[in-house]
């Protein structure tokens, strides 16, 4: 065989291997470790690979895979800014982003002077003798002038360093450059995979975003559970919103509303829908009563959380509200309603009712939480004192209800 046939023979095999996990959906960063894997087997010198992706996430710009010969692969996300920082604007990644080339090569080795690159001088200071950089692109170009660094880029940007005495060899450039819009191929779909459970997960709740992606998309698909019904609501934020600059008004609501998510997520709780200036949320841990004690936990630690940050923001001259805080069990619809064309995976029935009919005897009552009779059943025994305040008809529920509270001496 000629060294010829024998690289065209390499590049098949990385190829169909690319393919295959790509198609089997394997994850960024075990087709990442595999990739570099077999770049070893065939003979090339590989010493690190580094991978940078923009991601759809509410949190992360930006994630991450350095790769080192002997240690493996690790994974790192990037937080949003504003303004790249000063070790990205310095990257060579960053030249490629921003427009300045395509392709990045430099012979460490060569080289007497130092690179303009920290990093390149970095890795030299380790062994380093062969910087490669190039990225593949998940989009195609809107036009041709530089491209602004700022923005998410639809693609994935790689670099290849070796250690060998005279770094990489044509051939083994040529067999990364052949396949790499197959490697870029199995990174999108990799990508569009995690893109995918994070926005249901973000814009639809951890259950409801899983039972969709399982293939739970069809209008009218609805199950009958039984779980404890979270009503939280915040204080005077009708009158604030009219005092105070939207964007004041926007930072005080999501203050508020991670605390009310936080409390509702450790103790097992999904979010089911924001509601203006509230959330409705659903404790399905097991049985009725592990659902109730779960919501019930849940209380103390949401006022202690809502104190410590009302203390904080009093503390920075900003705005503070108190909340209220309703909750109910019963059987719920809990799945997809709407048109073919628009759904909502949500719940109805009449525990949401009633839900919301205990939530306006907020002000009647003069208390913030208030907690049905049927939870309080449920719940026994649990941690917390509940006192009852009194017996109301509710509207549209024909029996009366006993409703309680919370007692907690420290209020």
């Amino acid at each position: 065989m000629t060294t010829s046939n024998a690289d065209s023979a390499k590049s098949r095999d990385l190829i169909e291997w690319l393919v295959t996990r790509g198609l089997e959906g394997a994850p960024k960063e075990e087709l990442l470790d595999g990739y570099c894997n077999k770049l070893l087997e065939m003979g090339v010198p590989l010493m690190r690979f580094h991978a940078a992706q923009s991601t759809l996430h509410p949190v992360y710009g930006g994630t991450g895979f350095s790769w080192y010969q002997g240690q493996g692969g690790e994974s790192e996300k990037f937080e949003y800014t504003e303004e790249p920082s000063e070790q990205w604007r310095h990257s060579p990644l960053f030249a490629i982003v921003n427009g300045e080339t395509e392709v990045i090569r430099e012979r460490l080795v060569d080289q007497n002077e130092a690179s303009r690159f920290p990093l390149l001088n970095d890795l030299r200071e380790v062994g380093a003798t062969d910087y490669y950089a190039t990225g593949v692109r998940f989009d195609a170009p809107t036009h041709s002038g530089p491209r602004d660094a700022k923005k998410a880029v639809g693609g994935v940007l790689m670099s290849w360093t070796s250690n060998a005495p005279k770094g990489f060899e044509d051939e083994d450039l040529d067999l990364i450059n052949t396949a790499m819009p197959h490697l870029g191929l199995a990174l999108k779909s990799a990508a569009s995979e995690r893109v995918s459970k994070d926005l249901m997960r973000v814009y639809l709740g951890r259950d409801a975003g899983r039972r969709v992606l399982s293939g739970e998309i069809r209008r009218g698909s609805l199950q009958q559970i039984d779980a404890v019904i979270w009503n939280f609501d915040l204080e005077g934020f009708t009158s604030l919103s009219e005092e105070l600059p939207g964007s004041e008004i926007i930072d005080m609501l999501n203050d508020y509303l991670a605390v009310a998510v936080g409390v509702v997520h450790e103790n097992q709780g999904n979010i089911l829908k924001f509601m203006g200036d509230g959330l409705m949320a659903m404790f399905d841990v097991g049985e009725i009563d592990e659902d109730a004690r779960a919501a019930l936990k849940a209380v103390p630690m949401l006022q202690q959380r809502m104190e410590a940050l009302n203390a904080q923001r009093a503390a920075e001259g900003l705005p503070v509200a108190s909340f209220t805080l309703a909750l109910h069990s019963g059987q719920i619809l809990y799945g997809n309603i709407g048109s073919e064309t628009r759904l909502d995976f949500t719940v109805i029935g009449p525990a949401v009712n009633q839900t919301a009919r205990i939530a306006g005897m907020h002000r009647s009552l003069g208390q913030r939480i208030l907690i049905s009779d049927d939870v309080a059943r449920a719940a026994q025994p649990c941690g917390q004192d509940l006192i009852s305040v009194g017996r109301y008809m509710l509207r549209g529920v024909p029996e009366p209800k006993e409703l309680f509270t919370i007692y907690n001496p420290t209020q």
